[in-house]
């Protein structure tokens, strides 16, 4: 009795363990997301205040279950006054300007998740929830719109290269769907964002110093595309 049992429990293992290699890992994601952008500037430095609308195209090349490469597209609006300011701006000390500036912005990120992510079947010990960091390059394209009181609408363009940095969530909807939460820190290398380059009136020199960035809360939803392999778990194939 306990033979038929034991050959019973190796067949169910078996039949487990076969079922399991026919659940493809996927190489790639697409999807698309949204959220929230706030400028970080000389006339704003916190990073959540002032939060605008934002939307994104996402991409994604997954080297293996710890691992990914994140290519983003995003859109949105970055808005600031001087009445936001808490330092004393020499070159705007007798007037009020504010600035509305649309943006474009294109990134590439290395993506590390704290655990391998999937459904568990198509990779022995892998997590539907994973928390995560990100770093990166890319471009900023700006074009800025700015009023000051008794003058004339101005209009500036920018083009900036720029390292987001930054962490988030990722959770396993279905099989081939996955929800993200992020929040990132885009540090760019100009100080035209607001269309308003050193209202200090202090020259300095450095990637990043005396230069205008922002902050994005993106969700994002992206569906599992390009299978790699239905029969073997060897990440190398």
């Amino acid at each position: 009795m306990k033979t038929k049992l034991y050959t019973i429990i190796a067949l169910l293992l078996v039949a487990l363990s076969t079922q399991a290699q026919d659940q493809p890992e996927y190489r790639m994601e697409l999807g698309a997301g949204a959220g929230l952008a706030a400028y970080v500037g000389d006339l704003n430095s916190n990073p959540a205040k002032g939060m605008r609308p934002m939307g994104a195209l996402v991409a994604k090349y997954r080297s293996n279950p710890r691992m990914a490469w994140a290519l983003n597209l995003g859109l949105s609006q970055l808005k600031g006054s001087t009445k936001d300011s808490d330092s004393w701006l020499p070159e705007l000390s007798e007037t009020i300007a504010d600035f509305k500036t649309s943006i474009v912005d294109v990134q590439l990120r290395f993506e590390y998740n704290f655990w391998a992510f999937g459904t568990g079947r198509e990779y022995h010990g892998a997590q539907p929830l994973t928390p995560f960091i990100t770093l990166g390059l890319g471009a900023t394209i700006g074009n800025a719109k700015i009023t000051q009181t008794g003058a004339d609408e101005l209009k500036k363009n920018s083009f900036a290269a720029q390292m987001p940095i930054g962490l988030g969530v990722k959770y396993k909807v279905a099989d081939r769907l996955n929800l993200t939460a992020e929040w990132i820190m885009h540090f760019t290398g100009t100080d035209k964002l607001d269309g308003m380059e050193d209202p200090y009136g202090i020259r300095s020199k450095g990637l990043f110093k005396n230069t205008d960035g922002y902050s994005t809360l993106q969700l994002s939803l992206t569906y599992d595309l390009w299978a790699k392999c239905r029969v073997c778990h060897n990440d190398r194939d």
